[in-house]
């Protein structure tokens, strides 16, 4: 930054660097918490168990040994979320959207009669813990905080803020347990649990990312200092720059070019969520997105003001202006003097008079056009939509000439206030930026598009509209795009008749809002009230729907990981086709059962795959009278094994009866030191290739991944759970959930129900072909997004103007 606090243009090979510095940040935590849950798993299991002794009835039993086993069974799942959270962490914080709270936020003042019990058992759990763990860690966490700081582009970086913070730890833990059917008292067990067994070794692990940062030559001599509270905006800014410029250049361009977030990012890669937070390098300094929504927004608004003030009216043409030709009172049309507003003279100068319109004449005037766009639209938002052309969008350029037409044949000499034109400047872009929001299906695009007129009116009537986060007009708008977004499809379709459900809304606001505010809140309470019930429909389907997949996952990785160690042990040998077609057909499922109900550690396990080398050794020729006496002594054994495991998997009678058979017969050979035949070429590939496509081995035998295809799917990782894709032909499909073990990503149609499941590598080459493209890359309200888009737009378009400024001045 500049010593005004002006940002200098960062490259692309320093953003790139941050970007490799978080990845290693990221692992490092990531991996560290792998190690360390193994001792949490132990200590919880044991009070789950004390749990199950110390029951006073059968029914108390029950429920403790049901408890314990869900623990159990689910420790997977539970250690691949509570990673996948703390990884998003790192998303987060290069967004500038973490801003992690214990939660007891929620439970102050009046709030208490409200409580939700088990959340404030969980909130004081995790609030114990993070005060106790802070207060430890307090002069690392500040070193930390300042390191952090200079990836964040010399923003100061607060605990709430810092995706290594003990916070971040606690929330992940409450996110992940969310995953089982656990109760409260032993989410309580687990949080005690982990405030013992894991949470001691998180000092260890932040000194280890200090250490890193060291080494990288990341503030090397920093020294503690408990009195600083962080480096200022403008202060810290010139050492971020400098830090950035140097960096090795050791670069990931792909993924950097997607943390960037890109304006128009390149063909078919579409964009990353969470790296996507518009940046400008414009004058103002940008608001500080780790505040609470509401003051953000507000503090938002006011940064757009300020702006709006130093620039004066926008040029004409430009998003959201109104038409030339209109003066505003005290502000200079291009190539016009000033005019002085209520029939001030300007000294020395005999003036037109001008005067200001009022409210009541702006108000008026677009009562009008609202009521010109209500013909308009009236016969499209009565009928039913397909029996008609899709709505064209509203023209908001167009709107404001109209406005200026009807001011015009209201007073020749009027002038708009200075501040009213930027009222009007401020709706104009908010509805061109709706237009632009890759977030919402065109036709959403379209019919929200007419609530301009309504919304500019609104402004002129309730002075406060930007100005209240929670104005019902702005919840109501946030809802309908959210809405849109979620459950309509840009191929035409949409779920739970949500588009005729936003028409009725833009039509009762086209045809009834006049002058009482109140409607925007009848529309909004009637709306939400039903998108909240569909969520929660969504919701629940979407839930059992993963976790349906998720123990198909399961089983997905045991067959690959059988599939692993039968090919280790068959690659290489020249076998026969029976034997292939056992070990890679009726046996490997076998020894999927048992990996499933017995893990890998168990004997029966162990037991089940030396019975694959004792096939293998029984058909090899015997020449030595040792080898011979062994085979006998094995065989009635082995065959016993094998029937076993046979009737346990309920496999066919007959067949396996012939596999058995056949193998004896080999066996019989290979005591005669004969050598068995090994089965073609052609009918060996046919197995090996069935068993891993049964395993799930979806790309076996396909080609290889290109370097941009393997980037791409590095870059698939990185997503959170709810990302929206959209397919060719418009349709929409979210992440519901991934497996980062196989890499298969589960899509949920916009009613939350499964309609595939993907390989990264699958979902790569769409990306990279133009096939699929990802559409919503921020979990932020339509408002706020506009707002942060209007301020960047600004604040660049000022940067711009300031050179042309300099020179004029000069």
């Amino acid at each position: 930054m500049t010593e005004k606090g002006k940002a200098t243009p960062k490259t692309t090979g320093a953003d790139s660097s941050v970007i490799e510095r978080l990845k290693a940040c990221q692992k490092i935590t990531v991996e560290a918490s792998k190690n360390h849950l193994a001792e949490f798993y132990k200590q919880l299991s044991e009070s789950l168990s004390n749990q199950v002794n110390e029951a006073k009835t059968d029914q108390e039993r029950s429920r403790a040994n049901d408890t314990l086993r869900e623990f159990n069974e689910k420790q997977e799942i539970l250690e691949r979320y509570f990673c996948g959270y703390l990884g998003e962490g790192f998303i987060k914080f290069k967004n500038r959207t973490l801003s992690t709270e214990t939660g007891e936020e929620k439970y102050s003042g009046d709030m208490l009669s409200l409580v939700d019990n088990a959340d404030l058992e969980e909130t004081i759990a995790i609030a114990s813990i993070t005060r106790k763990a802070d207060a430890k860690v307090a002069e690392v966490m500040w070193a930390l905080n300042q390191r952090f700081a200079l990836l964040n582009g010399g923003d100061q970086v607060e605990d709430k803020g810092n995706p290594v913070s003990p916070v971040q730890f606690c929330e992940s833990l409450r996110k992940a347990l969310r995953k089982l059917e656990l109760n409260t008292k032993a989410k309580i067990l687990a949080y005690k649990a982990f405030d013992q067994a894991f949470m001691p070794a998180v000092p260890d692990l932040l000194g280890e990312l200090n250490s890193y940062f060291v080494e990288a030559g990341i503030l090397p001599n920093l020294q503690y200092s408990p009195g600083a509270s962080g480096s200022a905006h403008v202060a810290s800014a010139p050492a971020a720059a400098d830090y950035a410029e140097d960096f090795d250049g050791v670069e990931d361009a792909a993924v950097a070019d997607t943390l960037s977030g890109p304006a128009v990012p390149p063909p078919g890669q579409g964009r990353i969520p969470g790296f996507t937070s518009p940046v400008s390098q414009g004058p103002a300094q940008a608001p500080n997105p780790d505040l609470p929504t509401a003051q953000y927004q507000s503090d938002l608004v006011g940064a757009i003001r300020n702006l709006q003030a130093q620039m004066g009216p926008m040029h004409t043409g430009a998003p959201g202006v109104p038409a030339q030709g209109v003066p505003a009172a005290g502000v200079p049309a291009q190539g016009v003097p000033a005019q002085p507003a209520q029939g001030v003279p300007q000294q020395g100068a005999a003036v037109r008079q001008a005067v200001v319109y009022s409210s009541h004449q702006l108000v008026s005037a677009l009562q009008t056009l609202q009521n010109q766009a209500t013909a308009v639209t009236k016969q499209f938002l009565q009928a039913d939509e397909s029996s008609l052309q899709p709505l064209a969008p509203a023209m908001i350029a167009q709107v404001e000439r109209d406005l200026t037409q009807k001011l015009r044949e209201q007073s020749e000499d009027g002038a708009v206030d200075g501040d009213d034109l930027h009222t009007i400047d401020l709706v104009g872009m908010l509805f061109e930026y709706m237009l632009s929001d890759d977030n919402l299906p065109d036709s959403v695009k379209a019919l929200l598009s007419y609530l301009h007129t309504p919304f500019l009116k609104l402004a002129f009537i309730d002075k406060d509209f930007f100005e209240e986060t929670e104005h019902p007009a702005r919840l109501l708008l946030n809802n309908l795009a959210e809405a849109g977004s979620q459950w309509v499809s840009n191929d035409g379709t949409c779920q739970y008749e949500i588009y005729p459900k936003i028409k009725a809304v833009v039509s009762r606001v086209l045809e009834e809002f006049k002058n009482d505010v109140r409607l925007f809140a009848e529309l909004l309470l009637e709306f939400s009230s039903y998108t909240k019930k569909i969520a929660r429909r969504q919701e629940l389907m979407e839930r059992r729907a993963t976790e349906k997949v998720q123990g198909e996952e399961k089983l997905r990785e045991v067959k690959i990981r059988v599939n692993q160690e039968v090919r280790a042990r068959t690659d290489g040998q020249e076998l026969p086709s029976a034997v292939l077609l056992l070990l890679l057909q009726p046996w490997s499922d076998y020894l999927a059962f048992v990996l499933l109900r017995y893990g890998d550690e168990s004997e029966s396990w162990s037991r089940a795959l030396s019975a694959v080398n004792d096939i293998l050794w029984s058909i090899k020729p015997k020449v030595s009278s040792e080898d011979r006496a062994r085979q006998l002594d094995l065989h009635d054994s082995l065959l016993d094994v094998i029937e076993t495991g046979f009737e346990t998997i309920g496999y066919d009678q007959a067949k396996g009866k012939k596999l058995v058979e056949a193998l004896q017969s080999l066996q019989k050979m290979a005591l005669q030191s004969k050598q068995v035949e090994a089965a073609p070429a052609p009918m060996r590939d046919k197995l090996e290739t069935m068993a891993a496509e049964k395993a799930g081995h979806t790309d076996f035998g396909k080609e290889k991944p290109t370097p941009e295809e393997e980037q791409m799917v590095d870059n698939l990782k990185m997503i959170e759970f709810g990302t929206w894709f959209e397919f060719e032909g418009g349709r929409r499909l979210k992440v519901a959930w991934y497996n980062s073990k196989t890499l298969h990503y589960m899509l949920v149609d916009q009613m939350g129900k499964k309609v595939a499941m993907k390989s990264g590598l699958e979902l790569a080459r769409e990306m990279l072909s133009g096939a699929a493209k990802v559409i919503a890359g921020s979990t932020k309200p339509f408002f706020e997004r506009a707002l942060e888009n209007i301020f960047h737009s600004l604040n660049n378009k000022a940067a711009e103007d300031e050179p042309d400024q300099g020179a004029e001045h000069a």
